[in-house]
């Protein structure tokens, strides 16, 4: 039975600088992502990786976004002006959903908001306002979610936290695409493709992948303790 999800087949992406110079941010990638994986897309600064994600995530041209792609991205994207609730119910709104409501106070309850869904961004720390926006990316009940860099501008605390809800949300059968530069991020994947001058160099399953799930859950667990 076929589970691919996402194929992409020989995909480059050219920018134009001035009227000479061109650079290939990403250049002829061919790669498969099944439905289910948690796979981490790491690269160094300029590498490609969010180009990449973009392409893959239907960011440069819309087709099957907001329905079927959930996205998260490192400087969570929530209106200010808005409370937590009414941030998940975005999407809901613009998809022409009913039960926008109770949608995403469900959605909410799913990453550990259920109290906060009447606070607003600047009273909630920042991991917080990153469960705020992985709940709405869930709020539609998408098939794939990318993460774009989603503990860049977190606490190693809360990046940990993030982290083992991505694990949860994959073991729901999600299917998981996390952008990073953070080698100990990717390793709680369980596959790793690396990216250098917009080409795939490396694309492995991560054998380390259940021993980082199980280091996580016990710094989790004894951190809850103190």
């Amino acid at each position: 039975m076929n589970n691919v999800i996402i194929q992409a087949k020989g995909i480059s992406k050219i920018y134009n600088q001035g009227k000479t110079s061109e650079v290939a941010a990403v250049r002829d990638v061919s790669l498969e992502i099944q439905k289910g994986e948690f796979v981490a897309i790491m690269g160094a600064s300029g590498s490609g990786k969010s180009t990449l994600m973009n392409i893959l995530g239907c960011l440069d041209r819309p087709k099957v976004r907001n329905k079927k792609i959930g996205f998260v991205f490192q400087m969570f994207n929530l209106l200010p002006r808005t409370n937590a609730l009414d941030n998940v119910e975005l999407p809901l709104i613009y998809s022409g959903r009913s039960s926008v409501s109770r949608l995403a106070r469900q959605a909410l309850e799913a990453v550990g908001l259920k109290d906060r869904a009447h606070h607003y961004p600047s009273e909630l720390s920042g991991g917080e306002q990153q469960r705020v926006a992985i709940a709405r990316a869930l709020v539609n009940e998408p098939e794939i979610i990318f993460a774009d860099e989603p503990t860049g501008n977190l606490d190693t605390r809360s990046s940990y936290e993030i982290i083992s809800l991505f694990q949860k949300l994959n073991e729901q059968r999600k299917t998981i695409v996390l952008v990073t530069h953070e080698l100990d991020i990717a390793e709680h994947a369980r596959r790793i493709i690396k990216i250098s001058d917009g080409q795939v160099v490396d694309d492995r399953v991560n054998e380390n992948a259940k021993n980082a799930e199980e280091e996580l859950e016990k710094v989790l667990g004894e951190e809850g303790k103190k």
